[in-house]
């Protein structure tokens, strides 16, 4: 898990109705600011002339870092810049998950609160049936008490996914809350050598430190950044606390967890997170609960990147030729990191691109849906 870094006293980038969703590793960012907002110009080991190009994205940055000479990819030199506002995108397709379209992927804003499918924080997916609370409500998704498969496709059992863990291998399944399935008593109680069904004979231990390849590669992209491939996720945001999203604690299956509720655990239960699928909230990655990112995380640091040397020059001094303007290497920005994957492309954000056909936007990045 990245560790938690104090946060600067950067602008915050504000985000207007961010679907919150899964499996953006920290990575390193590349240069260009998001379109549609003035975006913090790029600063970068590269081969020449001090920076000072503008950012790429509708808004200008100022320069003034100078680049260091080298063998790297060019780079524009540092600015400060800021980001402009706006919403997100308008989505513009249905998606559907596994041949079905449900409420988070139709096209209609089921719970009236102006913020379509992928702009609503309660959507965490096209798998996802409820646009005013976390519970999926897909129909047979709760599965046999105490067993639980990834939590964010659109059934139960682990046949597809290969996901296996057991409530009862869970140290908050004790008395007097016996959480995070409190609506079965005592049927999950804490038995740290329980047996769970499909896992092979493995302990609670064992599953905790190690699910297989195929939970990660189909459940690993469904996961929403700060949750657990079973729905365990830290809410608030960054405080260490984890509530269960599957939580149906008065036993009318309709789930009683939303975001109005996550400090109340009779309505979203405390859970252990499992640590061989958790998916970890990064500093510079959207999360489930978490809207907005520092300024710093659209800067470039030190090192070249994807810009290469020898495009038109950034600025005056120095010698050698510049980077291309504003759209400088995608090296590490000091302890930024970045929002998405290598290859998976931001979303949310003001001025970003929608995602494409069959792609869903989870906590900012684009993840392939379930078909």
């Amino acid at each position: 898990m990245r560790p938690v870094l104090p946060l600067s006293l950067s602008l915050l980038i504000p985000v207007f109705g961010l679907t919150l969703g899964a499996g953006c590793s920290d990575s390193a960012v590349d240069g260009a600011a998001p379109s549609g907002g003035a975006g913090a110009s790029d600063s970068g080991t590269g081969a020449g002339d001090s920076g000072g190009g503008s950012a790429t994205g509708g808004g200008s940055a100022t320069g003034g870092g100078s680049a260091t000479g080298g063998n790297g990819g060019g780079g524009a030199g540092a600015g400060t810049g800021t980001t402009g506002a706006g919403g997100s995108p308008v989505p513009t397709t249905i998606v559907m998950c596994q041949g079905k379209t449900y409420a988070c992927g139709d096209l209609i804003d089921n719970d009236g609160d102006g913020l379509l499918d992928s702009q609503d924080p309660d959507c965490l997916g096209a798998c996802d049936n409820t646009e005013d609370s976390y519970y999926g409500g897909i129909p047979g998704q709760a599965g046999p008490a105490c067993t639980v498969d990834c939590y964010f496709d659109q059934d139960s059992g682990s046949g597809n996914d290969d996901c296996h863990w057991n409530h009862q291998c869970d140290p908050n399944e004790v008395a007097p809350g016996y959480h995070p399935e409190s609506s079965n008593g005592t049927m999950c109680a804490y038995n740290p050598e329980a047996s769970t069904p499909g896992a092979q004979g493995r302990s609670c231990s064992d599953l905790n430190s190690e699910q297989s390849a195929l939970c990660h590669d189909t459940c690993g992209p469904l996961t929403p950044n700060g949750c657990d491939c079973f729905g365990c996720c830290e809410l608030p945001a960054g405080s260490g606390l984890y509530v269960w999203l599957g939580s149906d604690a008065d036993g009318t299956g309709e789930g009683s967890c939303s975001r109005d509720g996550i400090s109340d655990p009779s309505r979203c239960e405390p859970c252990t997170p499992v640590d061989a699928c958790l998916n970890d909230c990064g500093r510079c990655e959207l999360c489930l609960g978490k809207e907005t990112l520092p300024a710093d995380c659209f800067e470039t640091g030190t090192g070249g990147g994807d810009a290469g040397g020898g495009g038109p020059a950034g600025g005056t001094g120095g010698s050698g030729a510049g980077g291309a303007p504003g759209t400088g290497g995608s090296g590490t920005g000091g302890d930024s990191g970045g929002q998405c994957a290598p290859g998976v492309q931001p979303c949310g954000l003001a001025g970003q691109d929608p995602c494409a056909a069959d792609h869903y936007c989870i906590t900012g990045c684009c993840q392939p849906v379930v078909n």
